[in-house]
């Protein structure tokens, strides 16, 4: 962890956006509001959010604005954006049948409006079409190979060019490989750059199976035994090892936990108002997605449910030393439930161009052999 000491939010300080008088326009449905500590937070760390929306159909970029002391919001549209993974250099979004790829150039952020505001660019790279996988949680591995959580199938995946997705793992409880999402599989946590927790929702073998006992049946496995380290767990979600601890969501209960896996327990480091899903971190700041969850099926009789008759929607900070919440982004119309919380270290106000964009035209990424070759004043 880094000696990064954040401040203290207090209950005044929310920026809140006040009401449009009468016969005046609605305000933004995707607006939000923050605590000052939230964008305290990230001036004093240097860093930016990544956050997905599957229900808004948006991938947010979370960025403070120095030149005007606030909590930039800035949305880009996907269809059902799910997972993210980050890397130094690399971008990816899945969704319910694809994968988008981006790659940041920096000679791209310094030459965007206004003139040395941005520092990274991220700009789509290609498309991998994989079919309705339900893709969850996605990572980088040491040998830059993309991790998939292939949900609807119940198993870990990669992609080349020639298929869909190629299998690489799944549950022992799991017999076959078919489009039925039998457990639910859903989170993924590396390992020295390799696959090395999941979570699932239930040990279940048949189309659905986990939903019957969704309210404590859900499992964490370590990958590499296959073996089930935790069970009656409710609904989790984003397991990480992050200094030297395994972490994860205990989403039914709106929580963060932390796992003993020697002796098949778990302790609950803070209690948050929303159904806990997406997890990144920065020195001792856990960043937390939470949703607000629908009184459907899927979502009846889970802890959370049956604890708050509201739950909240946004981006809560937490220390993990002790649990306090050290600030949040809430939403407040528009969006109501986040998938993936991703922190780009370093970055403190990235864009991320459309494909539509007429700035990709003319920005080209070459080898060093070749840019060599490029006339020295069209370089960069």
């Amino acid at each position: 962890m880094s000696d990064y000491q954040p401040p203290l939010p207090t209950p005044e300080t929310v920026e809140e956006t006040a009401a449009p008088p009468p016969g005046e326009p609605k305000p933004d449905p995707l607006r939000s509001v923050y605590t000052s500590s939230f964008g305290e937070i990230l001036k004093q760390t240097g860093v930016s959010l990544v956050v997905s929306t599957y229900q808004a159909g948006k991938v947010i970029l979370v960025r403070y604005d120095p030149e005007t002391d606030t909590v930039n919001t800035h949305f880009r549209a996907f269809a059902k954006p799910m997972g993210i993974a980050v890397d130094a250099t690399r971008l990816t979004v899945g969704g319910t049948n694809t994968v988008w790829y981006y790659r940041n150039m920096p000679a791209v952020a310094r030459k965007l409006e206004p003139a040395g505001k941005h520092d990274a660019a991220y700009l789509p790279r290609r498309i991998h079409v994989t079919g309705d996988i339900d893709i969850h949680e996605m990572a980088w591995s040491a040998d830059g190979e993309l991790w998939l959580v292939n949900t609807r199938f119940g198993c870990l995946c990669t992609l080349d060019a020639d298929h869909s997705f190629y299998p690489r793992w799944r549950p022992p409880f799991i017999t076959q490989l078919a489009p039925e999402d039998r457990c639910h599989l859903n989170g993924l946590a590396m390992l020295n750059g390799r696959p090395q927790f999941v979570t699932a929702l239930g040990e279940t073998d048949t189309r659905g199976g986990w939903r019957e006992n969704k309210a404590n049946g859900g499992l964490l496995m370590e990958v590499p035994t296959r073996a089930t380290l935790l069970r009656g767990l409710s609904m989790p979600h984003s397991p990480r090892w992050y200094d030297n601890k395994l972490w994860f969501l205990e989403s039914g209960e709106g929580s963060i936990a932390l796992a003993d896996v020697r002796h098949g327990a778990w302790r609950t480091v803070a209690q948050l108002p929303g159904f806990t899903r997406g997890l990144d971190f920065y020195g001792p700041l856990a960043f937390i997605g939470l949703s607000q969850v629908r009184e459907s099926a899927t979502f009846s009789g889970i802890p959370l449910v049956e604890r708050l008759e509201e739950r909240t929607c946004g981006v809560w900070v937490v220390d993990l030393r002790d649990g306090r919440t050290l600030g949040f982004l809430r939403f407040e119309e528009g969006v109501q439930e986040i998938f993936a919380v991703q922190v780009l270290p370093g970055v403190r106000f990235p864009e991320m161009l459309e494909w539509n964009d007429d700035r990709l035209k003319h920005s080209y990424v070459l080898p060093d052999d070749a840019l060599r070759e490029v006339p020295e004043e069209m370089r960069d």
